[in-house]
């Protein structure tokens, strides 16, 4: 099986988009479907057609495309089995913990709820690829819209247990401000004060924060530290469950 080739790019006012293209088979896979002209404007330049949308989760930033972009190319449209009505298009449903195949390579559709309710984040075993919507950012995660703390906390810590060089990709360009949140949260922490002096440079040249990894994120992103000492000491929630650190995290960065 020939490696995937990605390409990643800005939609809308803060969304990524990202095209996922088998180059023996020719298909290609849009995670989520933010904007037909951006989707369109990569595609051709990179000379790809559109098989299939994989749909993390139904707000109408990830889901405005579906229907413009089936009827151009009748593309087939996975989505979350628990957001099915809520998805445009959908021609296939995967439950959480479900797997199917995408151009020969094995996909699990990972149980990741708390943004919504249904939200499935996408993990390429065999390629050490994680799409992983609007659950898992760089440097943060995303607002409970319909899911509580425990919902998010646990759909986290299955991302975080999967292996260290996973290379995740991510629904928006947020991580500046998460940066500047992640440090009032870990103030002490010499990796994510290094890191955030670099995406400082990096968004200022108009650079993209995608993607990270998994070993990444769990040095330095907050809201995967619960269980941190040092964090727990700066929150005064030393004894607390590593659930209720991060519900406090959560609702500071609500409100930073």
């Amino acid at each position: 099986m020939a490696a995937f080739e990605l390409d990643l790019f800005p939609c809308r006012t803060d969304n990524f988009g990202v095209l996922l293209h088998d180059p023996e088979g020719g298909e290609t896979a849009s995670i989520d479907a933010p904007e037909e002209a951006a989707i369109l404007s990569a595609l051709e330049r990179r000379g790809w057609t559109l098989t299939h949308i994989l749909t993390t989760h139904h707000h109408g930033d990830h889901v405005e495309a579906n229907l413009a972009l089936k009827t151009r190319f009748d593309a087939k449209i996975i989505g979350p089995a628990e957001e099915a009505s809520r998805i445009p298009g959908l021609d296939m449903t995967v439950p959480g913990g479900g797997s199917f195949s995408f151009a020969g390579h094995p996909v699990k559709a990972i149980e990741t709820p708390g943004h919504t309710a249904g939200h499935i984040s996408y993990h390429f075993p065999e390629d050490h690829l994680l799409f992983a919507g609007d659950t898992l950012f760089a440097l943060g995660c995303g607002r409970l819209f319909e899911g509580t703390p425990a919902d998010m906390w646990a759909s986290l810590s299955r991302l975080a247990a999967l292996p260290d060089e996973t290379m995740v990709y991510f629904g928006h360009e947020y991580t500046l401000s998460n940066a500047r949140f992640a440090l009032t949260i870990d103030p002490d922490n010499a990796e994510l004060r290094a890191r955030a002096a670099e995406i400082e440079r990096t968004r200022a040249e108009g650079g993209f924060t995608a993607p990270t990894t998994i070993g990444l994120e769990k040095r330095t992103n907050p809201f995967l530290r619960a269980n941190d000492p040092a964090i727990r000491k700066h929150l005064g929630l030393e004894d607390a469950e590593a659930g209720a650190v991060f519900a406090e995290i959560r609702k500071r960065k609500d409100n930073f």
